[in-house]
Order: structure tokens, then sequence, then C-alpha cells
């Protein structure tokens, strides 16, 4: 009987085929799974991929180390572990850190990206000087004046929270006229005036409506340059003095 023999030949064959491809899926699956566990076991467990240090960028007169020490990141753990949110919680107190940036850059550091302040003007008290940006933070110490930057003076009955508004006077200013202003006098929140090198006042008023006052006063230094004063207090109606 050849062909009763043949049959269950064919038979048993697709049996065994049938039988080997669903044994070859549990085994493929297996091998992933094993690949997935030990891939996640490196990466989350292992010291294969630890924390050996820290990347600082970006800085200038904020030394890097003291970014790493107010990052306060951890080493020897899983880098896949690290908290980056806590880290960049942590820099961004510092005074001088307008912006950070953290990410991991495997196999081993954890990366910081900074952006620092930048002095728009300076202050000065019994401590010494102090630069501070345009929205009126104080985040660094001068030895010595800069030459660029202009000295906020400020009467003794101001509000220190004027200070900002003085700051944010001269961050408004395109840098060819900021370069030019001296001293930036708070008399009042509302009454504000700079002198340029050259001896020249300008009447400014209060912060309000700043952006418009710069660019009149931009205009009125090159229309009219043998004024003594400039009154941009109220931009729409400009005046000059000889």
């Amino acid at each position: 009987m050849p062909d009763l023999d043949a049959s269950r030949r064919r038979f048993a064959r697709r049996q065994w085929a049938r039988r080997w491809t669903t044994w070859r899926g549990l085994v493929v699956l297996g091998v992933v799974a094993a690949a997935f566990v030990a891939a996640g076991w490196v990466v989350l467990a292992s010291p294969v991929l630890d924390v050996r240090g820290v990347e600082v960028t970006g800085t200038t007169f904020l030394r890097p180390g003291a970014v790493r020490r107010a990052a306060a990141v951890p080493e020897g753990g899983p880098l896949a572990r690290a908290d980056l949110d806590a880290v960049r919680r942590r820099v961004a107190r510092l005074p001088a850190v307008a912006g950070v940036q953290v990410s991991r850059a495997w196999p081993h550091h954890v990366r910081i990206e900074v952006t620092e302040r930048t002095a728009v003007a300076v202050v000065e008290d019994d401590k010494g000087l102090h630069g501070l940006d345009d929205s009126g933070v104080v985040f660094r110490s001068y030895k010595a004046r800069p030459r660029a930057l202009p000295l906020i003076r400020m009467a003794e009955d101001v509000p220190a929270d004027a200070r900002a508004e003085a700051a944010r006077v001269v961050g408004v200013l395109p840098q060819g006229v900021a370069k030019r202003v001296a001293f930036v006098d708070v008399h009042t929140r509302d009454a504000i005036s700079l002198e340029l090198r050259d001896g020249r006042v300008v009447v400014w008023g209060s912060a309000d409506q700043a952006d418009d006052k710069a660019r009149v006063l931009a205009s009125l230094l090159k229309a009219v340059r043998d004024a003594r004063a400039y009154d941009v207090s109220v931009p729409g109606q400009p005046t000059t003095t000889r």
C-alpha cells in the first residue's frame, strides 16, 4: 500500500510543519522578550551605562564647577534614571542663569546647556558693583565698573523694585544708544532720566511705552545733534532743548 504510506508521510510532514511554525513563533517571542529584559537591565540597572560625569556648556563668567555643584547629579547610578527635571530646577535657581536645558549624553554623562543673563546696567551698594539684566535681576559682581554699562542711581526714598523699571528702560534701548548712556537716574518710579556720556540729558518719564520712547530717542539723537536735552516722556510729542 505505497499510496497510503505516502499519504501518511505527507500528513506527518504537514503536522510537523504546523507544530514547528507554532514553536518557532514562541521561540522568536522568547528571544525577543529575553533581549528586551537584558536591554532593560543594561539601561536601568547595570553599571554599564551609569553616570560618570556632567558636561556644562554655555558659561562665560559663570564657572562650570558652580553649575555642577548646583546640579548635584549623583554619580554611579543608571543614566536612564537620572532625574533631569530636578537637575534643571536646581540649576535654574542660580541667579546668573536665564535658561537651562538638561539632557542625557550617552553613554555616561548628563549634559547641561546654560543660557546666562546679560547685564544691561550696574548698581552700586556698600558691597560693591553689581550687574543686572533687563528684568532687574542682580546676578553678578564687578571689581570695576564696565565701561559699556550705565550706572543706575536711585534716590534714597525710591522703592527698591523701581530698579527693575530702570533696567527695563536700558534694556529696550538700541545697542548704539545704550552705549552712550552714562547714568540712569531714578527720581521716582514715574520720573526716570538718562544722562549721556557727553553730558546731555534725556527725560524719559515712566517705563511705560518704553519701546516707543526708545525709537523716538534714537531718531532724535540723529536728527537734532545740538540739543542739550531730549524729552521723550510723551513719545507722540517729543521735545528738545538747545
